[in-house]
């Protein structure tokens, strides 16, 4: 018997769906940076309003003077050096980030030297959130460094297992940037960067998640507006209005309004409870543990964030409610109408009816009439026979003959004319 063979094939030649190298590069699209310690970060978050094209021009411009190849079209990421340090750049949803990595200048608080982020650089788009953010040393300089927080809303714990400790105010500084300061307790390269990241993604993740107060605050009073409209119709409808027709057009004025309400906060709303997840799970992520006497980042984040949080929530379940029930005030009124509509209807049949007994009787009449009218003209004709008859020597005299022809000519008219309208009636019955 011959032995079968398998020749292998290569992995290589199996036709990829599109869609593969999409979401394998997804998993390593932003890497954690390695910092080595001292180091520090300057990040800054810009609104994007043209889909990133600034972006690609900016980077483009920048790339081609240090001799670094311009990022793609499509790319998502794109980093080189730049001066003592790395600049990077990634786009998200509707933001974009520039982050450079490089020495921490002499004292906490002074300004840095190398960065990319000077006169000459143009902004891709409006500047919402920037974080400056040192690592250094826990020492005794590291510690005097603390001291140049705000303590009202000063923030300290211990972060990464014990390897690391936290501090920020949540307060900007001249340049309009949140500073973080980071001691070092045995971070190694990786687990600082993974540290620096998540501080970072923090501030700006939150300052996205409050984007949707303002917008709340604004529109509350429009709702509240809504809201009255829509208990004064409810209650023209419990005195039983006449006008069921005009509440209904206010009802459905109104939905129409409340659903455009709803639309212009629809995405922004979204975005803030997304934007206030990730903050959630960067928060856990931090294993953060509480210094005595000191307030945590979870704490005074869930205590300053909840209430805006909340605060959309509430709009959106208003949003939701009042949309509900101006449906049911809507569905109310279409029954009533209907019901009105039933109770026209009704009236217009019963006089309809009340017509077809008139225009019956009106008939029967004309029928009576018209034989009448029909018999008067046969007599006529008739007389014109009688005085034949009479000018031939007919024995019977004109008048006689006309007399009697009278009552034979009703009666025959009078038949002639109901066998047609029974003819008629059994047409009508089988149409029907």
């Amino acid at each position: 018997m011959a032995k079968t063979t398998f020749k292998q094939r290569a992995f290589d030649t199996f036709e990829p769906d599109p869609r593969r190298a999409a979401v394998l590069g997804e998993l390593h699209a932003r890497p954690f940076p390695l910092i080595e310690t001292p180091g520090a970060l300057i990040v800054l978050a810009f609104m994007m309003e043209d889909h990133g094209e600034s972006d690609i021009a900016i980077l483009s411009e920048m790339s081609t003077r240090r001799g670094v190849a311009p990022p793609a079209a499509g790319a998502r990421t794109h980093s080189f050096a730049f001066g003592k340090g790395r600049l990077r750049w990634e786009r998200h949803t509707e933001f974009s980030t520039y982050s450079w990595e490089g020495p921490p200048p002499a004292r906490f608080g002074d300004p840095f030297e190398g960065h990319p982020f000077g006169a000459e650089f143009r902004a891709p788009g409006p500047f919402i959130a920037g974080v400056r953010l040192e690592i250094r040393p826990h020492d005794e300089a590291g510690e005097a460094s603390l001291a140049g927080f705000d303590k009202a809303s000063f923030c300290y714990s211990v972060m990464d297992g014990g390897l690391a400790h936290a501090a920020t105010d949540f307060r900007q500084d001249g340049d309009g940037l949140t500073r973080i300061l980071v001691l070092d307790d045995g971070l190694p390269p990786a687990r600082a960067g993974a540290l620096a990241m998540r501080l970072v993604e923090i501030e700006i993740y939150r300052t996205l998640a409050l984007l949707g107060l303002p917008l709340a605050q604004s529109i509350g009073p429009v709702v509240t507006q809504l809201e009255a409209r829509l208990a004064g119709i409810t209650e023209e409808m419990r005195e039983g209005g006449e006008d069921s027709r005009a509440q209904l057009q206010d009802i459905t004025v109104a939905a129409a309004e409340v659903e455009a309400s709803a639309a212009s906060v629809l995405y922004r709303f979204g975005a803030s409870r997304a934007y206030d997840e990730i903050v959630r799970e960067r928060l856990n992520a931090l294993v953060e543990q509480p210094i005595p006497g000191q307030e945590s980042w979870s704490a005074f984040l869930k205590r300053r964030m909840a209430p805006a949080m909340r605060t959309c929530r509430s709009l959106e379940e208003r949003h939701a409610m009042l949309s509900k029930k101006l449906a049911r005030a809507a569905n109310l009124l279409r029954t009533r109408i209907d019901v009105e509509l039933e109770h026209q209807n009704r009236d217009l049949l019963r006089s309809m009816d009340n017509r077809a007994q008139l225009q019956l009787r009106l008939q029967q009449t004309v029928e009576g009439l018209s034989v009448a009218a029909i018999g008067y003209y046969v007599v006529g004709l008739f007389a014109y026979v009688a005085k034949g008859l009479e000018y031939e020597g007919f024995p019977v005299a004109q008048p006689v003959m006309i007399a009697a022809f009278v009552p034979v000519a009703l009666v025959g008219v009078w038949l002639v004319v109901r066998r047609i309208r029974k003819r008629h009636m059994k047409r009508s019955a089988a149409d029907h």
